[in-house]
């Protein structure tokens, strides 16, 4: 007989991951704005961490402790300035389980 694999969803991956968490000095900010750009708006949808949301105030915040440091919001928000990303600080930030 022959086994059939079972898939790992991707959730279950992410889960094995670690962070390292640099309080109060977090790595990526999000710019003080009246109305957020079409492009920020959409990290709330297309962050891979979920690290975005809208506020109440319709305002989107970022909560960069999960974050898997892919640089999507770098590249979708890099015409409007509306986000600042760095690389955490050495020893900070995700921490990839393999396997």
């Amino acid at each position: 007989m022959t086994e059939i694999a079972t898939a790992t969803k991707v959730e279950e991956k992410l889960f094995q991951n670690r962070y390292l968490v640099d309080a109060g000095k977090p790595h990526i900010r999000v710019r003080e704005h009246e109305v957020p750009s079409a492009s920020l708006l959409a990290m709330t949808r297309l962050c891979p961490a979920g690290c975005y949301a809208v506020t109440e105030t319709g305002q989107v915040e970022v909560a960069a402790d999960g974050c898997l440091e892919c640089g999507t919001c770098r590249i979708l928000t890099r015409k409007t300035g509306e986000v600042e990303w760095n690389y955490p600080r050495g020893g900070f930030g995700v921490l990839y389980k393999f396997g």
